[in-house]
């Protein structure tokens, strides 16, 4: 037996007045909030740790060398064995890691704005500061993927946090917060040099001292007179602090304080300079 199909129904050509309508729609999509623009170019910044998986190594190898290298070099000369200094290390070297690594946001923003990007993003119907602020959000994954990698290292070597689980969450949760504020600092530069090499540059001159010229590695009491006047008012000083008593136990009021301080200060004044770099350049 054979089946005949009737032929189908030729499509129906549309009718101008119904391509009119749809060429010119009246109603405009939404403009995003402030806080979804974010929330996109955030994720734009986790998407190209996604594409780019070597840009991890700064939070994953560095860390480990840097915990590896000063507990096992230092850590006999400076506490009698590794596993006393380990104690006293490891809050601070969690802050130097993650510290460090916050001027890639700056090196991020200048090789957006070499490479055009930013021109097409000043176009768009969105918060002004929404690029600024996805890029610092989407680090926050790189700052809390650092310290993770540093906690187990310590853990592995002999690190046993007298404050447990919660201590060293909230101890990483300050570190996280600063370094938020800490990296408007970079986006600044970002927008002000010419490349991203004289970005690291400036960043390196500034992170170094910094960083050594702390409570990080030994107690600032073993130093000269002249130079604890710095270490003691040092904004890593007063973050080492913070991480460590809380680590341990224990709330250091003081430190507390100095460090929302400047990470108010950072987040005020250099936020508000990248902002105006931003819309001027």
């Amino acid at each position: 037996m054979t089946v005949t199909k009737e032929p189908e129904a030729a499509l129906a050509a549309p009718r101008p007045q119904d391509l009119a309508e749809l060429l010119l729609e009246s109603s405009t999509p939404r403009r995003p909030s402030a806080v979804s623009a974010s929330l996109t170019f955030g994720w734009r910044a986790v998407l190209k740790i996604k594409h780019v998986p070597e840009q991890l190594f700064d939070v994953t190898a560095f860390p480990v060398m840097m915990i590896l290298m000063f507990t096992y070099l230092f850590g006999g000369a400076l506490a009698g064995s590794p596993g006393e200094y380990i104690q006293y290390l490891l809050p601070g070297i969690t802050v130097t890691s993650v510290v460090m690594i916050t001027m890639y946001t700056g090196v991020a923003v200048n090789t957006d704005i070499s490479k055009g990007v930013f021109d097409r993003f000043r176009t768009l119907p969105i918060w002004r500061p929404a690029p600024m602020v996805g890029y610092i959000l989407g680090d926050l994954l790189r700052y809390a993927l650092a310290s993770l990698v540093i906690l187990v290292v310590g853990l592995v070597i002999g690190f046993r946090p007298d404050g447990g689980f919660v201590g060293v969450v909230l101890g990483i949760a300050v570190l996280i917060g600063f370094s938020f504020a800490f990296s408007w600092v970079w986006t600044m530069f970002g927008l002000m040099m010419r490349s991203e090499k004289s970005v690291m540059g400036v960043s390196m001159l500034f992170l170094f001292p910094l960083t050594f010229l702390s409570n990080v590695y030994v107690s600032p009491t073993t130093m000269p007179g002249w130079l604890q006047a710095f270490v003691n008012v040092n904004p890593i000083t007063k973050l080492v602090e913070a991480v460590r008593a809380l680590m341990a136990g224990q709330v250091d009021g003081d430190a507390m304080m100095w460090t929302g301080g400047y990470a108010a200060l950072f987040t005020i004044v250099f936020g508000a300079w990248t902002m105006r770099l931003y819309n001027r350049k």
